[in-house]
């Protein structure tokens, strides 16, 4: 249950403001990985925020409202389909990651993530299930999740075919047999294996 024991460790190290960081859309075969950093107030009060994977979408719809509304400072990026391919999606998450912390105002004094060691001068701490362990480790994946679904519902919009609406550029039978039909979108990640399967057997393509 998520709480303020990681945070609690940092401040007692003199780091008054700490960043909790999440990132959402690692696994995804479209779309970018959102990436969130968020500072709460540091009062040790009780939160309602958890994983967000545990959450309905119209929870963390409301709950992601709340922490932008309380947060001291928070930042979500997105690092692009073509930023994944070009630098691989671990390295892709880490740099969307750290343009998310150098964008915070106030800064934070150290950095809580979701086992992200973004390294830095700041102490941090990167345990597994960080999300469900940290308060602002949730806030920061609710505000990631919520970013990404956003993203990937106003990207079915203009391209229908493939619903990306309901399975957010995952890779469920749907939307591989989008893919063996269609090919790839400009938003899907040509580097991931099921991608460039699907775009092999389209010839025509432009890769």
């Amino acid at each position: 249950m998520a709480g303020w024991e990681l945070e609690a460790e940092l401040w007692e190290r003199g780091a008054g403001l700490v960043a909790g960081v999440d990132e959402a859309g690692r696994g995804a075969w479209a779309g970018p990985v959102a990436v969130a950093a968020v500072i709460l107030p540091p009062d040790r009060q009780p939160r309602p925020y958890r994983d967000s994977k545990t959450l309905s979408p119209a929870q963390r719809e409301e709950l992601a409202e709340r922490v932008r509304a309380e947060a001291v400072a928070w930042r979500v990026e997105l690092a692009a389909a073509g930023e994944v391919d070009e630098h691989g999606v671990l390295a892709a998450t880490m740099r969307a990651a750290r343009r998310a912390v150098a964008a915070l105002h106030p800064r934070p004094d150290g950095l809580v993530t979701d086992y992200l060691r973004l390294g830095g001068p700041l102490p941090i701490l990167t345990p597994a299930r960080a999300d469900s362990r940290s308060y602002t480790v949730a806030a920061a994946s609710i505000l990631a999740k919520t970013a990404r679904d956003a993203y990937m519902r106003e990207l079915h919009d203009r391209e229908p075919a493939y619903g990306f609406a309901s399975h957010k550029g995952y890779g469920v039978a749907a939307h591989a047999a989008a893919l063996r039909s269609l090919g790839p979108c400009g938003e899907h990640r040509r580097s991931f294996a099921p991608v460039r399967e699907a775009a092999a057997g389209l010839p025509h393509l432009t890769l």
